[in-house]
C-alpha cells in the first residue's frame, strides 16, 4: 500500500513554525499565539502543492531546557523527525542563530534526513541581508520567507517537491468513522489516546491544559480504523481568558461537529461536575453519539466509585440512554470493551424505522396518552417521517395546539423502549399542518 511522503516543521519556540503550516494549507488549522509553547503535540495535516500530496506534521517549539513539559515537547519533536521524509528547520530572521537553532540543526544534520533551512518573518528585500549568519548552522543556503504575509512560500513548497520521495501513487483515503475525545482538563483524554496508539503521540502532562489544539490521529479498535481527535480540555466561557484557549476550545467544538460518536471522558476519582453536565448537552445539540468513560477507576476508592455513578445517573440522566464504560487509561484496563461500545453506537445511530411501522405505533401511543390542552386547544400528531439517521431525525406533522417540549420527551422514550437506539440523539421536529389530510 502506498502512503504520502512526509513533512516535519521543526524549531525552537516562537519562530511561526504553525503560521508557516496554516499557511500551506491556506486555512488555520494550527493554533498560532505570539508567545512560546502554544504548539505542544504532533498534529498532521493532509496538504497540496501542484497537484503533489504529502503530510505535514506541525510540531511543538523545540527547547534543550530540562523541565518537564519542555522535555515533552522536544520529545514529540524527534520523534515527528523520525519519522519524515523531508524536514522543514524554520529560524525566526529577526534574531541571532541561538544555541536551541545550533542543538536542532545538529540532530537534523545527523538524521540524514532531505532538509531546508527556512528563514521565517523576512518581510522584504532589505531584510534578506540578515540571514547570512544562519549558513553557520551548516544547514545549507537559508530561504528567506514570511510564513504571515506569503512572500516566497510558493518558491519553498517548489523546492520541498524536488526533495519528496516517489512513493508511487498514494492510495484514496479510506473512508472511516471519527470518535471526538473530549471532556475537561487533566481528566485523562491524551493518555486514553495514547493508549489507543500504542505510542506516546499525545504530550501527557500532570499541568493542566498541556492539550491545547485537537490532535488528529487514526487508531484501530477491533480492527476498524478509527479517526480521532484528541481535544484540548473544554473550560466554561468565563474562565475562558486567554486567547490561545479560546481558540482551542473553538476546534474542540469543530471536531465535535465532524464526529460521530463523542468519547465523554470524566474523572472518577472527582465525579461529575456541571461542565460534564455543560459538555453532554452540546454533544447532543450536534447529533453525536455519545459513549461515557469513567476514567482512573482503578485509582478510584468504593465510595467514590459510588459518587461516581450516582452522579452519572442523576446530572447526566437526560443522556441515560449513552453506554458508561469505566475504564483506566493509563494501564489500558476495560479499555478492550470501547471496540464494541463504539460499533454498537454507530449502528443505532443509522437505525432508521418503517414509515408505517412509525405511524402505528405513533397512533397507538397517543390514543393511550394523548397530548396536554394547552391555551384551550389539543395538539394531534396526523402523520410521522423519520427524515433522516444520523442522527435519528423523525417529522411529527402536527395539527391543533403545541406539543411541548414533554410530550416530545414522552413519544422519544417510547420511541427508545421500542427501537434500538443506544448511544446517538433522537430529533424530534414538529411542523404544523392545518388542514386534516393525512397522507396514504
Amino acid at each position: 500500500m502506498s502512503r504520502l511522503p512526509v513533512v516535519a516543521v521543526v524549531g525552537r519556540p516562537n519562530v511561526g513554525k504553525s503560521t508557516l503550516v496554516n499557511r500551506i494549507l491556506r486555512r488555520r488549522a494550527a493554533v498560532v499565539e505570539e508567545k512560546p509553547g502554544v504548539t505542544r503535540d504532533r498534529k498532521t495535516f493532509e496538504a497540496e502543492w501542484s497537484g503533489r500530496r504529502f503530510l505535514l506534521v506541525d510540531t511543538g517549539g523545540w527547547a534543550v531546557g530540562d523541565e518537564e513539559l519542555t522535555s515533552g515537547i522536544r520529545q514529540q519533536a524527534e520523534a515527528a523527525l523520525s519519522a519524515a521524509d523531508v524536514v522543514l528547520f524554520v529560524t525566526d530572521a529577526t534574531t541571532r542563530s541561538s544555541h536551541d537553532d545550533e542543538s536542532v540543526a545538529r540532530l537534523v544534520q545527523e538524521s540524514g534526513i532531505p532538509h531546508l533551512l527556512v528563514a521565517n518573518k523576512v518581510d522584504g528585500e532589505r531584510q534578506e541581508a540578515d540571514i547570512t549568519d544562519l549558513w553557520s548552522l551548516g544547514l545549507g543556503e537559508p530561504h528567506p520567507i514570511s510564513a504571515l504575509n506569503g512572500r516566497n512560500i510558493g518558491d519553498l513548497l517548489d523546492e520541498v517537491l524536488t526533495l519528496l520521495p516517489d512513493l508511487g501513487k498514494a492510495d484514496a483515503p479510506v473512508p472511516m468513522a471519527t470518535l471526538a475525545i473530549l471532556g475537561r482538563p487533566n481528566v485523562g483524554k491524551s493518555t486514553l489516546l495514547n493508549r489507543l496508539l500504542g505510542e506516546e503521540r499525545v504530550l501527557v502532562s500532570p499541568v493542566p491544559g498541556t492539550t491545547r489544539d485537537a490532535i488528529d490521529a487514526v487508531v484501530e479498535l477491533d480492527g476498524t480504523p478509527f479517526r480521532v481527535f484528541d481535544t484540548a480540555g473544554i473550560r466554561r466561557a468565563t474562565k475562558v481568558s486567554e486567547s490561545t484557549e479560546f481558540y482551542s476550545v473553538l476546534r474542540a467544538r469543530e471536531a465535535l461537529e465532524e464526529a460521530d460518536v463523542a468519547l465523554l471522558v470524566i474523572d472518577g476519582t472527582e465525579g461529575v461536575t456541571h461542565q460534564e453536565q455543560r459538555l453532554a448537552e452540546e454533544i447532543v445539540e450536534s447529533g453525536t453519539a455519545i459513549v461515557v468513560l469513567l476514567n482512573k477507576w482503578d485509582l478510584t476508592d468504593e465510595e467514590q466509585k459510588a459518587v461516581t455513578e450516582d452522579g452519572v445517573a442523576d446530572r447526566l440522566a437526560f443522556i441515560g440512554w449513552a453506554p458508561v464504560l469505566r475504564i483506566a487509561a493509563k494501564t489500558g484496563a476495560r479499555l478492550k470493551r470501547l471496540g464494541p461500545a463504539v460499533h454498537h453506537v454507530l449502528e443505532t445511530r443509522r437505525t432508521r424505522i418503517p414509515t408505517p411501522d412509525l405511524n402505528r405505533h405513533i397512533r397507538a401511543w397517543q390514543e393511550a396518552h394523548p397530548p396536554p390542552t394547552r391555551k384551550g386547544r389539543r395538539a394531534r400528531v396526523l402523520y410521522a417521517v423519520q427524515a433522516g439517521t444520523e442522527p435519528p431525525t423523525i417529522v411529527l406533522f402536527v395539527r391543533g395546539g403545541d406539543l411541548g417540549p414533554d410530550y416530545l420527551r414522552f413519544l422519544e422514550n417510547r420511541l427508545r423502549d421500542t427501537y434500538e437506539f443506544t448511544g446517538s440523539p433522537l430529533r424530534l421536529v414538529t411542523r404544523r399542518r392545518h388542514s386534516a389530510f393525512v397522507p396514504d
